[in-house]
């Protein structure tokens, strides 16, 4: 299982790298040689030597008058046949011949014992390749210590990884020292680089609920990181921008009851009053309507299959007209419907439209003069409109009578958040609300959707 540190993981995967490249370089150089390459020379039956050499040592014996002497064991007896010009030879550390040796390596090779080498690569004269054929180095034996010589061992297969051994062999501690040194290194290294992805860590740590506004710092971190920091930004941005609209929708849903509830009580402390009866349906109604825009808004984000239902707008708005009807009237005002002249169909959220249309009618009546009329009217484009002839309102506020919380002064009623929430729920309906001016005076709101057909 590979670790799950960033700094391990790196150490190892470099680790793996550094064996993988020695091989890879052995391998390379081992190629130019075969390819003729002078400084890098070499045969096939060269990288035969280490098997060869095992098989002499394994051929060390000691004879009946107690001297070591060279007694072919059946694999090196097997192994000269296989190659007839193959020739083996050992000397002690007196520089004395064991029996068994080749009488030709033993001639070339006495003197050369006297220096002591560590190893030598030798071509026996009258040979005339390019490259040595023969070997002599010292070697341990189960009877002590002597000098190995070989010469014209014949390549197989399996001395690949005889030689792989053997050149390890010769460079393990350059590879170990190698190795260890680069591990450190890179771990300090790791350790170091990684010390601006801690700090923004901390800094992420930091952040709650409350301090959402706050970003992680990008410019500490190497370039390979900005972009991770950059998402966490963004997703910090998004999540700050829901926790505002659930801040927003609890302010809306506090402050837009709040006044419709007040009245009640304070109806509720005039029982003896004529329209007792009336003015509490009609303050349960604007209650309804309240409460359903609130939650129409709450399921749309929940919930956006929610708003993919097909919907009726000219059934929906008359339904809709029909229970503000009867306050209209008692209210002395009037209110008409004028429906379309073919089935207008929608996609959205029947309840979702019907809260929006109920808080505009709502504020229309408010707005209408005793006496008055508004009037509702959806016609065959999708579009409704809802009329007033009350005071209207100033152009340059048309735009800011859709904000939370704004109101014209402290003497107009409610709290100012019905027609931002129903700009906020139309807009997830994928529609539009606007304002314009009611010809001779007053406010016309229109409420704006996609049309999915028409039927006669």
């Amino acid at each position: 299982m590979i670790t799950k540190s960033l700094a391990h993981r790196i150490v190892l995967y470099l680790v793996i790298a550094q064996l993988a490249a020695f091989l890879l370089g052995w391998v390379f150089t081992l190629g130019l040689g075969m390819a003729g390459v002078e400084l890098f020379a070499t045969t096939w039956d060269e990288l035969a030597k280490a098997r060869a050499e095992k098989q002499v040592v394994a051929s060390v014996a000691i004879g009946a008058d107690g001297a070591a002497v060279l007694a072919p064991t059946p694999e090196l007896r097997a192994e000269l046949d296989r190659a007839p010009k193959m020739k083996i030879a050992a000397f002690d550390l007196q520089r004395r011949a064991l029996a068994g040796s080749s009488p030709e390596l033993v001639e070339v090779l006495r003197n050369l014992i006297g220096v002591s080498p560590t190893h030598t690569h030798f071509i026996l004269p009258g040979d005339e390749e390019s490259a040595p054929l023969g070997l002599m180095e010292q070697k341990w034996t189960p009877y002590g210590r002597f000098h190995i010589a070989v010469y014209g061992q014949k390549f197989r297969w399996d001395d690949l990884f005889d030689a792989w051994q053997r050149e390890f062999r010769w460079l393990n501690i350059y590879v170990v020292m190698a190795v260890s040194l680069s591990t450190a290194t890179a771990w300090f290294a790791m350790r170091r680089g990684l010390r601006p992805l801690r700090a923004v860590a901390e800094e992420a740590a930091r952040v709650d609920m409350d301090s959402l506004d706050q970003r992680l710092t990008s410019s500490i971190v190497p370039t390979e990181i900005t972009p991770l920091v950059g998402a966490m930004n963004e997703a910090l941005e998004r999540l700050d921008r829901g926790t505002q609209r659930q801040r927003r929708f609890t302010a809306n849903a506090a402050h837009e009851l709040r006044t419709p509830i007040a009245v009640l009580a304070a109806r509720l402390d005039a029982p003896e009053e004529a329209s007792f009866k009336i003015d509490l349906k009609r303050d349960a109604y604007r209650i309804k309507y309240i409460v359903e825009q609130l939650l129409a808004t709450l399921r749309a984000g929940e919930q956006p299959t929610l708003l993919e239902e097909t919907v009726d707008l000219g059934a929906v708005t008359r339904a809709v007209v029909d229970d503000a009807a009867l306050l209209a009237i008692r209210d002395r005002r009037h209110i008409e419907f004028v429906g379309p002249s073919v089935v207008v169909d929608v996609r959205g959220n029947g309840a979702a439209i019907t809260a929006v249309i109920g808080n505009l009618i709502d504020n229309a009546l408010r707005a209408e003069p005793e006496g008055g009329e508004i009037t509702v009217c959806v016609d065959d484009e999708a579009i409704i409109s809802i009329i007033d002839h009350g005071p209207g309102v100033p152009e340059d506020e048309r735009e800011m009578i859709f904000e939370p919380f704004w109101r014209k002064s402290e003497a107009t009623p409610g709290a100012g958040l019905g027609l931002a929430i129903a700009k906020d729920l139309i807009a997830k309906l994928n529609g539009r609300i606007w304002l314009e001016e009611t010809p001779g005076g007053g406010a016309t709101f229109k409420l704006s959707f996609g049309r999915l057909g028409a039927a006669a």
